[in-house]
């Protein structure tokens, strides 16, 4: 099978008629074989229904549905377990993005040896309310996660090599972070097309400003994982480290000036009447703690079944 289209949806039962029937006239213009995975997302509208008509006229249309709404990622990390093309599509169900754009990003994919290719929207048609945050968003995004070439991790119109959608598991939010997954799941073929973006024909935006917030955790969490979730001695035992010398140089500082005025007669006060003391000992502590920390995540890192999978690309008599 030459391609498999992705689609997450959630009430979006307007849509999903005209969407399918803009892919198979792409499909058929091109003579693709193929298959739609919708994914109802616990959807409240009639758009489950929807799909079981659309499945009963193209039996290359098929649909998984949720009990009640887990998100994007859950529903795209459904969709990716059951792709059986060679090439992975996946869109929004919103008409915002165009079917139009497919053949190209196969042969971005098959010709050009990209592993990974994020649509870009160049040209919005989104309120600033959205699109001011998006540009803030992946401006941080490219300088995290080094990925310079990409200008809309979030476009939901990409194109995979089924082997990247095997080897990547996209949870909680993650699906923002699909090409730095692909990344540090050692697919670094990463390319970017600009693809024209609509404007929503029916139905509501999903988006909302705590998306943006959380965002920037996820990220955070997928730059320490990404670097430190197999050594985690490395981060918390440097810090610790630093942090215990520079409590025990402050306190020998405080010490050291009180016994030298002790010495020459000077005025001088308690150890423990300077805020500096404290501040040490705090120091001391938190750089302990941290240590320790360490630790205990080495030892949660040994004891992982999966300390030894590695991703092994291709073996030769063995």
């Amino acid at each position: 099978m030459d391609i498999s289209i992705v689609v997450p949806l959630y009430n979006e039962a307007e849509s999903l008629p005209e969407l399918t029937v803009w892919i198979e006239r792409v499909m058929a213009a091109n003579k693709f074989s193929y298959e739609i995975i919708f994914v109802n997302d616990g959807s409240t509208d009639d758009s489950w229904q929807v799909i079981e008509s659309l499945a009963a006229k193209n039996p290359a249309v098929k649909g998984v549905a949720f009990r009640r709404n887990y998100g994007k990622s859950p529903a795209l990390n459904t969709g990716f377990a059951r792709a059986q093309g060679d090439v992975v599509i996946t869109m929004d169900a919103d008409l915002q993005d165009s079917p139009d754009e497919i053949p190209e990003l196969y042969r971005m994919i098959t010709a050009d040896g990209y592993d990974l290719v994020s649509g870009y929207k160049q040209k919005r048609y989104d309120p600033l309310s959205k699109t001011i945050p998006t540009k803030l968003f992946n401006a941080t995004a490219r300088k995290v996660t080094g990925i310079k070439n990409l200008h809309d991790f979030n476009c939901g119109l990409k194109a995979y090599r089924n082997k990247v959608v095997k080897h990547i598991e996209v949870y909680g939010d993650m699906h923002r972070y699909i090409p730095y997954l692909a990344k540090l799941a050692g697919f670094t073929r990463i390319g970017e097309k600009v693809v024209h973006h609509q404007a929503r024909k029916y139905g509501k935006t999903k988006f909302g400003l705590d998306r943006f917030v959380n965002g920037y955790l996820d990220l955070a969490t997928l730059w320490f994982t990404g670097k430190f979730g197999g050594k985690p001695m490395h981060f918390f035992g440097l810090l610790g480290s630093l942090m215990f010398v520079l409590g025990f140089i402050a306190v020998a500082v405080v010490g050291f000036v009180k016994l030298y005025n002790m010495h020459h007669g000077n005025h001088y006060t308690l150890v423990t009447d300077s805020p500096y003391f404290y501040l040490s000992l705090t120091l001391m502590l938190l750089g302990s703690q941290l240590f320790l920390a360490g630790f205990v995540g080495e030892l949660v890192a040994r004891n992982s079944p999966r300390r030894n999978d590695y991703e092994i690309d291709s073996e030769i008599n063995l």
